[in-house]
């Protein structure tokens, strides 16, 4: 099995490492092909106004300057034109992508640049706290669940987004299938500063107070310290909202 992997922290970020030990565990065929510099939060987006930059780190690791989904363009259209992946494997992000985060996440879209181009694509995230990040969690538990996930067979148009809890692996507490959750839109906000120069500038900022997470959802999974395993649709059409507007335009 040929596995290609992406990430969206970064060439030189530890989650690839991770990533690539994991992909290891069930091949010996690996391609790393991930982002020159951190690139979290990018989504699905395509440098088409800039040229990609491509540097070749050994035989089997190239960096890109661009995007996740670039990464996965270039390595399955360019590098391994002439004998493609089996499997394309995206992370370990530093940090949780579940609830609305699937939207903003460049390591969901590597997994989903993957699966438009009918490749099987998984995302696989750590959850992390003040205590750190507890790689040792998804290095355990990561290689036996793909490999089962893969055995089973993804559906077309799919891809799988696992988030593994902030804890060490022994004290995982099961793993679930879990719908994509919804935190408090509040959380968001935009926090002022100012530089050296008294000239102001902003960052988008998040809040986490309490709120109740959606029974079944990827959060109350990572929240019970279980591993959530969520399948996420290409296809974004609301089929009630179909019926709904049905009458509305004969």
């Amino acid at each position: 099995m040929r596995i290609l992997i992406t990430n969206d922290d970064g060439v030189h970020a530890p989650g690839l490492k991770v990533l690539e030990r994991i992909a290891k565990k069930l091949s010996d065929d690996v391609f790393v092909v991930a982002p020159e510099t951190d690139q979290s939060g990018v989504a699905h987006s395509l440098s088409l106004a800039d040229p990609l930059r491509l540097r070749k780190i050994s035989e089997r690791h190239f960096a890109v300057k661009g995007t996740p989904t670039d990464c996965i363009i270039m390595g399955v259209r360019k590098l391994m034109i002439d004998n493609p992946p089996d499997l394309i494997l995206s992370g370990v992000n530093k940090g949780q992508n579940v609830a609305e985060d699937v939207t903003y996440s460049g390591t969901i879209a590597g997994a989903m640049e993957g699966t438009l181009l009918g490749f099987p694509s998984l995302a696989l995230s750590q959850c992390y706290s003040p205590e750190g990040t507890f790689w040792d969690c998804c290095e355990a538990h990561a290689p036996d669940l793909i490999a089962r996930l893969i055995e089973k067979g993804l559906p077309p148009g799919v891809l799988m987004n696992l988030n593994f809890p902030a804890c060490h692996a022994e004290n995982v507490a099961g793993t679930v299938l879990a719908r994509q959750g919804r935190r408090d839109a509040e959380l968001m906000k935009i926090e002022p500063r100012f530089d050296g120069r008294g000239n102001p500038y902003y960052w988008i900022a998040f809040e986490r107070p309490d709120f109740i997470v959606g029974a079944g959802t990827d959060l109350e999974a990572v929240a019970q310290r279980k591993i959530s395993v969520t399948p996420l649709r290409l296809d974004l059409t609301d089929d009630p909202a179909l019926k709904y507007f049905a009458g509305l335009f004969g």
